[in-house]
């Protein structure tokens, strides 16, 4: 294969509201240490009322877009479990609105695996000669799902997006993607899920029940299998990329629990400080997880031009999928992924 898809563009967004442990706690019976304990998440963000994840998503597209020093792309892909509505999708509001009218655009929904399948996607379609520009934007607004009563989600999860945009070049150059790996077990579903509001809910002639309609997640086995999956798939995208383990430095894992990203990095042998996690400053962001990893990380000099990086996340479906790349030379302009949400200016709070 002489055509690979190549990294040019990075941009983020965050809310502008920072949600602490202890505005949690006062409503939960739980407490800042519990929940640092358990998850390492000492804040998140949440969008305000009248906010959706396309907002957000334009947002992280915007400065993509600005850092790859080119508006245009040929497609756009928006990885989301939470999306603007069931019908359409998120994605051709979204391109609209990045004034791309008329650009290809649709969802990928593999939740908190949903950026990496995005990637794959998007790659697929420079290398088959579809497209030479693509925007692939990770972007969620969890907390539109959560249950308020539930400590066991609604401390872990955030809102945000981001984005990169991939352009067609080299395999041999900095920044493109190498090989990648992906799965998914379906008969593991319900251990990640929203109950109602699909087919089979609407089409079972039962009503839902009061909390069917909020996200929900067997957190142990989870963390079993999370940490099983992306290693095994981890290993086979560095077995295929021709590297070892001592070769990765950066591991860049879907920030789903701080626990999770250890015991992944000493299953994998990879030294702790050469692990990128964020998620005790914005907690899990789910498809927006990687993507607002690396820009953080990016813009605050903890991946530079040269690192080899792995990428490996795990999410509901069950799905996980893993790839790597050496970082090459990004421009970053702006001043930070946060933005002033709209309705938040004019002094609506959540």
């Amino acid at each position: 294969m002489n055509r690979a898809a190549v990294l040019t563009g990075i941009g983020s967004r965050l809310p502008s509201r920072a949600v602490s442990n202890d505005e949690l706690a006062a409503s939960l019976d739980t407490s800042d240490e519990w929940i640092r304990s358990r998850t390492g998440v000492g804040r998140r963000y949440f969008a305000a009322p009248g906010t959706a994840t396309s907002d957000l998503a334009v947002g992280a597209g915007a400065r993509a877009l600005a850092s790859a020093g080119d508006p245009a792309v040929d497609a756009v892909l928006v990885a989301t479990t939470t999306p603007d509505r069931p019908c359409p999708a998120t994605a051709p509001l979204v391109a609209a609105r990045l004034g791309l009218s008329g650009t290809p655009a649709y969802d990928v929904s593999a939740v908190c695996t949903g950026f990496v399948y995005g990637l794959a996607t998007a790659a697929g379609l420079i290398c088959a000669g579809i497209a030479g520009r693509v925007l692939v934007i990770g972007a969620e607004t969890f907390s539109s799902i959560l249950d308020p009563r539930d400590r066991t989600t609604s401390v872990i999860f955030g809102d945000g997006a981001g984005a990169v945009v991939l352009r067609a070049g080299d395999p041999a150059e900095p920044g493109a993607l190498g090989p990648f790996d992906l799965g998914s077990e379906g008969e593991g579903g319900d251990l990640i899920t929203v109950l109602a509001g699909g087919s089979r809910q609407r089409l079972s002639g039962v009503e839902p029940g009061p909390g069917d309609h909020y996200f929900t997640m067997a957190g142990k086995k989870v963390f079993r299998l999370a940490v099983e999956r992306m290693s095994h798939s981890a290993r086979t995208v560095l077995d295929r990329a021709g590297w070892k383990t001592g070769d990765v430095d950066r591991l860049v894992g879907h920030q789903a629990n701080a626990r999770i990203t250890r015991h992944l990095a000493e299953e994998l042998g990879i030294p702790p400080e050469r692990c990128v996690s964020n998620i005790a400053e914005v907690g899990n962001t789910a498809a927006a997880s990687i993507p607002l990893a690396l820009d953080q990380a990016h813009a605050a000099g903890g991946i530079g031009p040269g690192d080899r990086v792995l990428l490996t996340a795990f999410g509901g479906g069950l799905t996980w999928g893993s790839t790597v790349l050496t970082w090459p030379v990004i421009a970053r302009p702006g001043d930070g992924p946060h933005e002033t949400d709209p309705h938040e200016r004019a002094g609506v709070r959540r």
